[in-house]
């Protein structure tokens, strides 16, 4: 069952009460931090300055790499070409390179989870060497929709980062469970639609997020059993989608048109639409959705009914 979800108020707090002074970002003598230094020296970049973030004081490296040694994580979305050409015209317009982009090191390269679409303007533009700012802490990798903000994510893109964020993770974090990483990956229902999104990828998720919000939840399971049950949901997922896919299919040549017939199907046929609870069991729910479909009834839906669900549509991403 899904657990009860809890609203927390965030805490007031006083003007200037939080974080380090000026002069206390500048004491960053910090041995993970001389380590960074000396590896990216190695690796042909050159470190420009060293602080103390203002926030929670975590050690940070102002750094020039050599653009040939970053590259993003390979478990992110792919760049927007347009937004990468929006890029190149504004480095060239100012003649600057101004905004640092965010990376770790990982086996002699340079990962950024921030930064991709001005990595690719600048390797575009022909440029050598890029600004950084270099985290020792390789765990912020993994904290790509948390960081990324040049950019607004879709749900498909954003679903497809957390599985396969979950994939690299049950490989090299077998031990953890996927509660421990509630942070990193946001919504559960992320991980179910990724693992969907990877078999159809035409996958109208747009469609099922709601609901998949509501009965979805993150699990104690480790890793690796974590990505199986994520496949094994996508699956029910994607059977239910068949069901609709029939369904619409039959409204069509009944002569309903609208670009909102997935939604409106799936809104009809989910069980829980009208239900005021908070805990929801997730097979339960889809069989019952399973068992609405199957008893749909094309001949009582008038188009009036599609125009009066209607809304947005299912995912302006795809």
């Amino acid at each position: 069952m899904a657990k009860k979800r809890v609203v927390r108020r965030r805490k007031k707090v006083g003007a200037r009460s939080v974080g380090l002074s000026p002069t206390e970002t500048a004491q960053a003598d910090d041995p993970e931090a001389r380590a960074l230094a000396e590896h990216i020296a190695e690796d042909g970049g050159v470190v420009l300055a060293r602080y103390r973030e203002p926030f929670g004081g975590t050690p940070v490296l102002l750094a020039t790499l050599p653009i040939d040694r970053v590259e993003p994580t390979p478990y992110q979305r792919d760049p927007s070409q347009p937004h990468v050409k929006r890029l190149m015209t504004v480095v060239e317009t100012l003649g600057r390179f101004l905004d640092p982009i965010i990376t770790v090191r990982q086996d002699a390269a340079y990962w950024t989870p921030n930064g991709n679409h001005r990595l690719q303007a600048m390797r575009k533009l022909g440029a050598r060497s890029l600004v950084a700012l270099v985290i020792p802490d390789p765990e912020i990798a993994f904290k790509i929709l948390a960081l990324n903000t040049e950019k607004a994510h879709n749900l498909k893109e954003k679903s497809l980062e957390t599985i396969r964020m979950l994939r690299a993770m049950a490989d090299s974090r077998s031990a953890r469970t996927e509660r421990e990483f509630v942070f990193e990956f946001d919504q559960p229902a992320f991980l179910t639609l990724g693992a969907a999104y990877e078999q159809r990828a035409r996958l109208s998720g747009g469609a099922y997020h709601s609901l998949l919000r509501r009965i979805d939840d993150f699990l104690d399971e480790r890793l690796p059993r974590a990505l199986k049950e994520r496949e094994r949901r996508a699956g029910l997922v994607l059977g239910i989608d068949d069901e609709v896919g029939r369904i619409v299919d039959r409204l069509k040549k009944r002569g309903l048109t609208s670009p909102y017939l997935r939604p409106f199907v799936v809104a009809r046929i989910n069980p829980i639409r009208f239900s005021t609870s908070t805990a929801f069991d997730f097979d339960d729910v889809l069989k019952r959705m399973e068992k609405n479909a199957a008893k749909f009834n094309v001949d009582k839906i008038r188009q009036e009914d599609v125009v009066r669900a209607g809304g947005g549509p299912a995912d302006d991403g795809e």
